[in-house]
């Protein structure tokens, strides 16, 4: 990856709508050269995939939650029924696996209290945890989609 390539990805990681003529322009390429290393880094994985991102507030989706998780099974068959019970929960928007003293830990999005505590029981009505503890935003500090391009 050149710094072409990162000055590209730059401008889509700002906004993806961007036209290519655009992008061309701000990099110093034609159009065709410059969709052709776009079209590249979207073969190579590079770009994963192009979105929206909306905004939680305009939707209704005024509480965030954080979930840890801990558990007693550490199996194949505890962690495929987990994870597909989290798939079905669209308010779950994020599920890692974590090192330390909790096993996962997932953020969740809700209208309220009364929607979240809906999501909790079917959370934990879906699987065994030997604890679940939930914390919740007051407000956001710092929230970005943008990953830093300093270390290809």
């Amino acid at each position: 990856m050149d710094s072409i390539d990162k000055a590209i990805i730059a401008i889509l990681q700002r906004d993806c709508a961007t036209p290519v003529s655009e992008i061309a322009e701000s990099v110093g390429l034609s159009q065709t050269p410059c969709w052709r290393r776009i079209k590249k880094l979207e073969d190579e994985g590079v770009i994963a995939r192009r979105v929206a991102l909306l905004d939680e507030g305009a939707l209704n989706l005024s509480l965030t939650a954080f979930i840890a998780i801990k558990t007693a099974h550490h199996t194949d068959a505890w962690l495929k029924n987990f994870a597909a019970a989290t798939a079905r929960i669209p308010q779950i928007v994020e599920v890692h696996r974590m090192s330390g003293e909790i096993d996962y830990l997932m953020k969740v999005v809700a209208t309220d209290m009364t929607e979240f505590d809906r999501i909790y029981k079917r959370l934990i009505a879906a699987t065994d945890f030997s604890d679940v503890t939930s914390t919740f935003s007051m407000e956001v500090l710092k929230q970005t989609t943008q990953l830093p391009l300093d270390y290809v």
